[in-house]
């Protein structure tokens, strides 16, 4: 499956101007054998990206999430990193097609179905983790470092559980890492076993009620009908106004359009919503339609129509700050559209309200020196020299001096 959804409902973290040589190292050159030899040697685990050029979710992994600080350090220092190109086309050079052989193999051994598909092997060579699918940067990591401990590891949760499929201890742990790596008969599994051994009543204690979060992949399943019959009662139990219908949106939307989305067509947006509006009535598709069609516009570069569904978003439901800075920021290094940036400052100042970080406070400036605020741009690009610890420290007065010379900042 194309699983292009997954990059418009991956939400947008951190900000790029700082770490674009601080991301994920890659390791070329090498073969899979000699990648094992090197990780035994450094006794290293492997993360492996498994991609297709014609993959959306792929590309936003590449350009947005990889070169993030917040990714790269936690991966490099424990991993050694491939990339391995599992489609062929006529522009393939002679590295890529080197890799053919081990890349069908790859996908055999662990029937790659959807792109991206990342995989963990320890030092010794072994699978253990697995993910599927584009996602934040703080979640993303959260799901990679799952794959340095066996408690959380997708392939070792799957030899324990069947072993024992209804312990409910294990069955939680599998229930997580199945969804992750999406394996929609092992979620089921470990889904019937909760349910059957914990029981309607248990899941809906507080310290249950994720359970059923983690579980509704699918519309078919009985988390997601016992989610949609008690939406207010999980928003209260876990202090959430509207996050059971947002969870039921995703899911139908992952389910029932994600096919339907193609970066070179735009979609029709009103058609589709409608479509599932008419199916299931009772779910809010409002706010998931427009988190979508920023992310599309955003990615086809279109930011006069990313400005005014961000804007338009931003009267019913927040992004985070992470989110607003990230867009705030792609605005500043692709746009000139005065409107565009006005929008954007504003995007800008509110995320800084929410986290004043270093990062926050360089977007912010910048934007304002764009837009020709040269005095109030530095004195806030001050203020993020302040904040910023000592290795972002020379990148952000670069900037400073920059603007004090009157030079441009921005890419585009």
């Amino acid at each position: 499956m194309r699983s292009i959804i997954t990059l418009c409902l991956a939400i947008l973290f951190g900000n790029l101007a700082q770490s674009q040589t601080k991301g994920v190292k890659f390791v070329e050159g090498l073969s899979w054998k000699q990648v094992k030899e090197r990780a035994k040697a450094e006794n290293k685990f492997i993360f492996v990206e498994l991609f297709a050029t014609w993959c959306g979710p792929c590309q936003y992994m590449s350009n947005e999430i990889f070169p993030l600080e917040q990714v790269g350090e936690p991966i490099n220092q424990n991993f050694i990193s491939i990339r391995v190109q599992m489609d062929s086309t006529e522009a393939d050079n002679a590295a890529v097609k080197k890799w053919y052989a081990d890349a069908r193999a790859i996908s055999s051994e662990y029937n790659i179905q959807s792109f991206p598909t990342f995989l963990i092997f320890n030092p010794n060579g072994e699978a253990v983790h697995r993910i599927v699918g584009a996602s934040d940067a703080p979640e993303f990591v959260e799901h990679v470092l799952d794959g340095l401990y066996p408690e959380t590891q997708y392939y070792t949760l799957l030899k324990k559980f069947e072993k024992r499929p209804q312990d409910i201890y294990t069955a939680k742990q599998m229930l997580k890492a199945a969804n992750i790596a999406y394996d929609e008969n092992t979620a089921r599994k470990a889904e019937n076993t909760l349910a059957n051994s914990l029981g309607t009543d248990e899941l809906f204690k507080k310290e249950n009620v994720h359970i059923l979060l983690a579980a509704a992949k699918f519309t078919n399943s009985k988390a997601f009908n016992l989610i949609r019959n008690n939406k207010e009662k999980i928003d209260i139990l876990l202090e959430s106004p509207g996050i059971a219908n947002r969870t039921l949106a995703n899911v139908v939307v992952n389910e029932l359009f994600q096919i339907k989305i193609d970066a070179k067509h735009e979609p029709n947006w009103d058609s589709y919503q409608s479509e599932l509006s008419a199916k299931y009535p009772d779910i809010d598709f409002v706010p998931m339609f427009k988190k979508i069609r920023a992310h599309y516009y955003l990615q086809v570069k279109n930011y006069v129509a990313m400005k005014n569904t961000i804007n338009d978003y931003l009267s019913s439901e927040d992004f985070t700050a992470h989110q607003l800075n990230t867009f705030a920021w792609t605005i500043f290094n692709n746009s000139s559209d005065p409107e565009c940036i006005d929008a954007a400052i504003s995007w800008s100042k509110k995320s800084i309200i929410e986290d004043p970080s270093s990062a926050f406070l360089d977007t912010y400036a910048n934007l304002l020196y764009k837009k020709g605020e040269k005095d109030k741009a530095i004195k806030w690009q001050n203020k993020a020299i302040e904040m910023a610890s000592d290795d972002d420290r020379p990148i952000y007065q670069e900037t400073l001096d920059k603007m004090t010379k009157g030079i441009k900042t921005w890419e585009n």
